[in-house]
C-alpha cells in the first residue's frame, strides 16, 4: 500500500481537482483500501486525512456500500437564473453600463440588479446579485481610482524630472 497522500493532479493539462472533487477522491482511494484490508491508520495516512475520518467512512461503506460515499447534489433550493439565463446577463453586462442608460460606466449591485431584472425578468436582491457576481460569473470586486479632476499629468511629471532631484539633493 502506497504511503503517499492523494493530491490533485499537478504540472499537465488536466486541471486541478476542486475540493469537493478531491474529497471524493480520497474516499474513493479509502473504500479501495477497506477492500484490500488496510488498516484505518494506514489508510488515513494513505489519503492524507485522520483515523477518525477513515472510521467514520468505513461504518458508512459498511452500511450503504461505496456509493454511500460519493458525492451528492448540493440540496437546497435551486437558483432563480438557469445557465442560460446567466450567459445572457453576462453578455449584456461585458456591454458596459453605459450601454443600459447609466450615466457612468461603473457597475453597483443596484444597476447589476436592475439589468438583470431587465434581461431575463427576475428581480434578485443585492446578495443574489453579489453571488451571481462573484460565484456564477466570476467577477470580483475593483473600485475605481480616484483622481482629482484638477490634476495635471505634464506638471507632475515635470515636478518629478526637475524639482523631486534638486529636493533630494538638498538644494
Amino acid at each position: 500500500m502506497a504511503d503517499q497522500p492523494l493530491s490533485s493532479a499537478s504540472g499537465s493539462s488536466v486541471p486541478p481537482l476542486s475540493r469537493p472533487q478531491l474529497a471524493e477522491a480520497r474516499r474513493v482511494r479509502a473504500v479501495e483500501l477497506f477492500e484490500e484490508g488496510g488498516s484505518n491508520r494506514e489508510i488515513a495516512r494513505a489519503v492524507g486525512v485522520c483515523a477518525e475520518s477513515v472510521r467514520r467512512w468505513r461504518r458508512v461503506w459498511e452500511e450503504g456500500g461505496a456509493a454511500a460515499l460519493r458525492r451528492r447534489p448540493a440540496t437546497g433550493r435551486p437558483p432563480k437564473l438557469n445557465d442560460a439565463q446567466v450567459e445572457t446577463v453576462r453578455a449584456a453586462l461585458e456591454r458596459g453600463a453605459q450601454a443600459h442608460g447609466f450615466e457612468a460606466d461603473l457597475w453597483t449591485l443596484e444597476r447589476v440588479g436592475a439589468v438583470v431584472e431587465r434581461v431575463t425578468g427576475v428581480w434578485l436582491s443585492r446578495a443574489s446579485v453579489w453571488r451571481l457576481l462573484t460565484g456564477r460569473l466570476g467577477w470580483s470586486l475593483q473600485r475605481p481610482e480616484r483622481r482629482a479632476v484638477e490634476r495635471d499629468e505634464s506638471e507632475i511629471a515635470r515636478w518629478i524630472t526637475h524639482e523631486w532631484p534638486r529636493i533630494k539633493r538638498g538644494r
